[in-house]
């Protein structure tokens, strides 16, 4: 009886099993490689958000103003810039570029209040 009670069990992992230990001799648990937070709706409504702010940026703000904002905070493929770097590709001053980015920004919260 016993051991046909086992073999239903032979197939069970528990995640405080040991895989191995390190020089150390410390465990290392199946729970430390096997993530246990779910994360999927909150990547699915990061995954939205992103989306929404994309468009957002393209419909609400003038063609300068998106580029600032992409420019800035890294959207499209651009790796985030200072208001310094923005300035110098437009030969505008970096104050300049805050009014702008300010201004965006407000047209962007009014439109996603609008939402």
């Amino acid at each position: 009886m016993y051991f046909r009670s086992q073999r239903k069990l032979q197939g069970e992992v528990s995640l405080s099993d040991t895989i191995e230990t390190d020089g150390t001799g410390d465990a290392l648990y199946l729970l430390d490689v096997v993530g246990t937070d779910d994360t999927m709706l909150s990547d699915l409504q990061d995954k939205e958000n992103r989306i929404l702010i994309r468009r957002l940026v393209r419909e609400c703000l003038t063609a300068r103003e998106a580029d600032i904002i992409r420019r800035r905070y890294g959207l499209d493929g651009f790796v985030p810039q200072t208001q310094r770097q923005v300035a110098a590709v437009y030969g505008i001053s970096r104050s300049y570029v805050s009014r702008i980015e300010k201004k965006a920004l407000e047209k962007l919260e009014k439109a996603l209040g609008d939402i």
